[in-house]
């Protein structure tokens, strides 16, 4: 198959068989902005990144199922996110963004729709006080523990580490994401990297091995194999992949300029799954056994 241009960028072909199911689990919408806006204090504004542009993506990567997550312009209004999963049916599930203002009612509303997790984005808010961020997830799991959904964040190690023993007391699985923003340079000794794969080895939490680019600045990104292999030996249970897409947060600017997205070659990172993992078997919890246990397919 030729290449396909998503967005304006050219996605390699996909290079093996994907399993029937599979599951791309960390995407975003964006829009029409005419009819979600975002929030006033933002940090970034994006363009449109519409559903049957991800679906042109899916079609080329030969991916069943993917998961919404709300992305921070928008704030606690779930409405994009929301709309999206419904829109999209039974192959979609959501992660949304709760505040105060978030009643049960609201959440029930949600999980109707396919929502199954909430996200607390901790490195987005610049949150790097692990008492804060410590509350923060702590708070967001007893409101979403009797739905049975899940915290995901968004954070780095060294808010993680201290963390811990926080982690396992709460009601609910943490699924972190990207890595949990382990510097591919800086190789698996690094600090907090160790506690991080037990809180996988444990059960407790779940590691999203989602974009590379946000943990590696070498071309094509082979330092961060190291780290996600040790992220799979770890718990390959317990381990979720995502594109990322369209790839938001390539700089940072006026907040109320549009940011284009960065130009992601997501067929590349499908392909770099695939010589992460050992075997089909790997390949197939990852893709397709993970998710939808997580995500509740």
């Amino acid at each position: 198959m030729s290449d396909v241009s998503i967005l304006g960028v050219k996605q390699t072909p996909v290079s093996f068989d994907v399993p029937k199911g599979a599951c791309d689990s960390h995407v975003h919408i964006f829009g029409p902005d005419d009819t979600y806006p975002f929030a006033p204090d933002r940090k970034y504004t994006p363009p449109n990144a519409l559903i049957p542009d991800l679906d042109a993506l899916h079609r080329a990567l030969h991916i069943d199922r993917v998961v919404v997550v709300h992305p921070s312009p928008y704030g606690a209004d779930n409405a994009c996110t929301v709309d999206a999963v419904r829109q999209m049916g039974a192959r979609a599930r959501g992660v949304a963004v709760i505040d105060d203002r978030t009643t049960d009612a609201d959440l029930d509303i949600m999980h109707a729709a396919g929502i199954r997790g909430v996200r607390v984005n901790l490195e987005s808010a610049g949150e790097n006080n692990p008492a804060k961020a410590g509350k923060q997830l702590q708070d967001a799991s007893a409101r979403v523990a009797r739905l049975g959904w899940h915290v995901q964040t968004y954070t780095n190690l060294s808010v993680l580490q201290p963390l811990t023993d926080a982690i396992q007391k709460m009601p609910t699985p943490l699924v972190v994401d990207h890595f949990g923003l382990a510097q591919a340079a800086r190789g698996t000794a690094q600090p907090g990297f160790a506690e991080l794969l037990a809180l996988l080895r444990s059960g407790k939490a779940y590691v999203k091995i989602s974009a590379a680019y946000r943990i590696s600045d070498v071309p094509g990104h082979a330092d961060a194999a190291p780290i996600a292999r040790a992220i799979i030996d770890a718990n390959p249970d317990n381990v979720v992949w995502g594109t990322d897409w369209p790839h938001p947060g390539g700089g940072r600017r006026d907040p109320l300029a549009i940011e284009p997205y960065r130009p992601i070659d997501n067929g590349a990172a499908l392909n770099r799954l695939k010589s992460w993992t050992r075997d089909n078997n790997e390949l197939r919890k990852i893709l397709v056994d993970n998710p939808a246990r997580l995500y509740q397919f």
